[in-house]
């Protein structure tokens, strides 16, 4: 996934209402981005820390600039949790991601289950359906990344859901994008959300497969390289 050609170096001043950060740009001038990521970003928010932020021409933005990337212990990070879900239907299209071939049609953000929820990708054949959840892991302590970076209600309504459609016999994913280099396996953060650690635990048990992939940043671009070992 190519990043756009144009991206504005800064500093990070503070994040805070989750969806806001100050930065200063290299001109010195200071803008409040747009942060697209509701989580935490532990270890991903230190002010000072390097930034790059896209440019949009769209008149109704009321926030120009996009935070996109962080540079956190010498590393760049992709923290747009908007970003993964586009990575993975690539990684699928270009073969990268072998565990899911073999289906005719992708489609994102459909309705399904009790709650009215949207899976990120559902996958269709002839052979049935697979149910792939999506999500962005930028956390990473030693070489362990962990999910989440913070109490989760949502991610756990959508283990729950994905146990009740293999119940129902399709076939359900939890996949796990790393967007950070370090990150040589994934497991769930249990000092954070531990109710989230035992339903992904539960999850796996009862049919729900957990994939994991590291992907590659850059300034330049963003593409999925390889699968991670994940610790449950």
């Amino acid at each position: 996934m190519l990043l756009p050609q144009t991206l504005y170096s800064g500093l990070l001043i503070r994040r805070y209402q989750r969806f806001l950060a100050d930065m200063e740009l290299a001109d010195g001038s200071i803008v409040t981005a747009h942060c697209p990521n509701s989580g935490s970003m532990k270890g991903c928010s230190l002010p000072g820390s390097p930034v790059l932020l896209s440019l949009s021409d769209k008149p109704e933005r009321k926030l120009k600039y996009t935070w996109e990337l962080v540079l956190a212990e010498g590393r760049w990070v992709g923290i747009n949790t908007g970003l993964p879900n586009r990575l993975v239907r690539e990684g699928i299209e270009s073969g990268v991601i072998r565990e899911l071939q073999g289906y005719l049609s992708i489609r994102p953000e459909v309705r399904y289950g009790g709650e009215k929820s949207r899976i990120d990708l559902l996958l269709e054949s002839f052979s049935g359906l697979c149910y792939v959840e999506v999500k962005n892991v930028t956390l990473v302590e030693g070489s362990l990344a962990l999910f989440p970076d913070a109490v989760t209600t949502r991610g756990q309504k959508h283990l729950r859901e994905l146990m009740e459609v293999v119940r129902q016999g399709h076939r359900g994913v939890i996949f796990f994008v790393v967007q950070r280099a370090d990150g040589e396996a994934v497991a769930p953060a249990d000092g954070i959300d531990a109710e989230y650690g035992r339903l992904l635990r539960l999850a796996a048990a009862k049919g729900v497969e957990v994939l994991a992939y590291r992907a590659r940043v850059s300034p330049a671009e963003i593409v999925l390289t390889h699968r991670l070992p994940v610790i449950l």
